[in-house]
């Protein structure tokens, strides 16, 4: 059997009902994966689930989640659980990127992504814990990933709020791997620094960067990121999925409290 394969698997993806986190749940499938799409987005979340069963021959669920409201939260990985009969995989991937000049960024804003990057993490990782660890719902141990940014990483002109808030992912993850590990839980925790990628998000960053005056146009913009790559492209869907595959598989059993580039090197 592969160190890849993870039959048996029971994963809870957030923002899992489009762009990165759909991904990560085919990917996760794919490897024999158990999957649970967690999204405020039910329709495109339901469809998301019905076509990896289809697709995958895996069991599959939605739960409707606010990253940001524990009582969500406490609901959501209780239903997964029930839905998947346990949890030892949480991908917490739902996240939001608002560019601004940081001369000249809205406080409703920041505070828009202080709850879903860091808060909705942040619970993310305390109710994962608490379902994977003994005498939790699930209480078979297991693997949380969360999803930082290569913002964590470089600094690139009109994203200091999210940057910020993706550093503090990385913060979160060390030590939440290091209480896991003094407590016994039994959870492994990482994180993944995702390039750009042009997914709806990505793309959008890009516009961002040209209406904001940092690059003449969308495309010197996305060409500087480019610039910026060694790989000289930008990141694929399934350059991040694979990776979370790894994290959550038993190729990565001794990996923990780690951040793992996915960049092309740009962040290097």
């Amino acid at each position: 059997m592969s160190v890849f394969d993870l039959a048996g698997g029971k994963a809870l993806v957030t923002g899992g009902a489009r762009g990165l986190g759909q991904g990560m749940a085919e990917a996760l499938a794919r490897h024999g994966a158990s999957v649970v799409i967690a999204d405020l987005l039910d329709s495109d979340g339901k469809a998301v689930a019905e076509q990896i069963a289809e697709a995958h021959g895996v069991t599959t669920g939605f739960v409707h989640l606010d990253v940001t409201d524990e009582a969500s939260w406490e609901a959501g990985t209780a239903e997964a659980a029930a839905l998947l009969g346990g949890l030892d995989v949480l991908v917490n991937n739902a996240g939001v990127e608002i560019s601004a000049l940081i001369s000249e960024f809205r406080p409703e804003d920041l505070r828009t992504m202080l709850e879903v990057n860091v808060l909705g993490t942040a619970l993310g990782i305390k109710h994962g814990l608490r379902a994977m660890r003994p005498g939790g719902v699930a209480g078979s141990g297991g693997s949380i990933v969360n999803i930082s940014s290569v913002a964590a990483t470089i600094a690139f002109p009109g994203i200091s709020g999210y940057s910020a808030t993706k550093s503090a992912v990385d913060r979160l993850t060390r030590v939440a791997a290091a209480e896991s590990g003094k407590l016994g839980y039994g959870v492994r925790v990482n994180c993944v620094y995702p390039g750009l990628v042009p997914t709806t998000m990505g793309n959008q960053l890009a516009v961002d960067m040209a209406e904001l005056g940092l690059f003449p146009s969308v495309e010197e913009a996305v060409g500087t990121v480019i610039a910026l790559t060694p790989s000289g492209r930008l990141g694929e869907v399934a350059d991040m999925a694979d990776a979370v595959v790894f994290l959550a598989s038993d190729a990565a059993r001794f990996v923990n409290g780690a951040g793992l580039p996915v960049d092309g090197g740009m962040g290097s």
